[in-house]
């Protein structure tokens, strides 16, 4: 294969011109990371944080995909993005069967607000689950590149310590640079494999062991959607400015601020009335949404065995039967739990009325 001529004096690369695939590199089991070139030689210019859009040529018609740029433009000779394999991902599945070196495409981009250009602070927190750890691997070699030490919490969630994509580039990063501390936490071991890291779902008190001082960094957050609403749960309750809080998803791709959707989750609003039924002992107590259901039912003379009181232990797990709770828990109950209508009333807040079985 030739190699393309520099041709720096040029504009950089545009989306007029096809990429080239450089290099395949896997990851992990079911991911890699696809570099691409131009063949004119144009470099890259871009922000770390941004996507691109693949148009690849499956065998029923061509299909367009976006994806998060996993490079930095702090290295403009080339272009990447990791892909990881998902069940019903056709696209994926197609680029890791079938896209080799030589191959050209035709893309589209970059683009994309996702970045920290767009935010700048002296202290970052970036958070990020499975395949989500792209845009903060670019902004992270960006940082890195930059020359200037960084300050970087870089929190990232996996199921294993092996699905951990990047995790030796960004071990080498940190060995060397005291600025970018990294905090892996993993469902399950791998085996025969040593883990000393965090393990478990992430939740506030491990938030608050990996980046005491949060409350002062500006943070990035992205993964699958019912991770980023768990961390946006997390800093709400933890009284972080959620301006200062911004996010990428999994889904359709946002261009330009003007698209960005608003983020307005629901949680307890100072001053608003709310009333709890105790159903079991006949009981109906009037409260603030502000207030917990484990706090009521003590103010009402009833009694819920509790423990932690902050949604570790699980010991004030109770049904509820009907009306909406905010609950931001510490990984005290499963999710089966929670789908089958449990709450933990240490830390479950009511939105109006509801009822529990107490």
């Amino acid at each position: 294969m030739p190699k393309p001529r520099l041709n720096w004096a040029a504009e950089p690369w545009s989306d007029d011109e096809h990429l080239e695939c450089a290099m395949v590199v896997p990851e992990t089991a079911d991911a890699a990371t696809f570099t691409f070139r131009a063949p004119s030689g144009a470099w890259f210019d871009y922000q770390p944080g941004q996507f691109i859009t693949l148009d690849l040529p499956l065998p029923s018609g061509n299909v367009q995909r976006t994806y998060t740029i996993s490079s930095s433009p702090s290295r403009p000779l080339s272009i990447s993005v990791t892909v990881k394999a998902q069940r019903t991902s056709l696209a994926t599945r197609w680029m890791l069967d079938h896209l080799r070196p030589g191959m050209r495409i035709k893309a589209y981009g970059p683009s994309g607000i996702f970045s920290s250009h767009r935010h700048p602070a002296k202290k970052h927190l970036f958070i990020s689950a499975g395949s989500g750890v792209t845009p903060m691997m670019s902004m992270t070699t960006w940082a890195w590149d930059s020359g200037e030490m960084p300050d970087i919490v870089f929190v990232h969630a996996a199921r294993s310590p092996s699905d951990i994509i990047f995790r030796r580039r960004l071990e080498q990063f940190a060995d060397r640079v005291p600025g970018l501390q990294l905090r892996f936490t993993v469902e399950q071991n791998d085996p025969f494999t040593a883990w000393t890291g965090y393990q478990g779902r992430l939740n506030q008190i491990m938030l608050g062991l990996m980046a005491p001082d949060y409350l002062e960094r500006e943070v990035f957050c992205c993964g699958p959607e019912p991770f980023m609403q768990s961390v946006r749960d997390m800093l709400v309750a933890l009284g972080f400015d959620m301006d200062h809080y911004h996010q990428e998803s999994f889904g359709a791709p946002i261009k330009t601020e003007a698209d960005a959707p608003v983020i307005d989750d629901v949680a307890p609003e100072e001053g608003a009335k709310a009333q709890i039924t105790f159903a079991a002992s006949g009981v109906t107590t009037p409260c603030a949404e502000t207030d917990t259901v484990l706090a009521v039912a003590k103010r009402s003379g009833l009694n819920i065995p509790s423990g932690c009181t902050f949604g570790l232990c699980g010991t004030c797990k109770i049904r509820k039967i009907s009306g909406e709770v905010h609950m931001v828990h510490n990984g005290g109950i499963s999710d089966e739990d929670i789908e089958d209508g449990y709450i933990l009333a240490c830390c479950s807040h009511p939105l109006g009325p509801i009822a529990v079985e107490v």
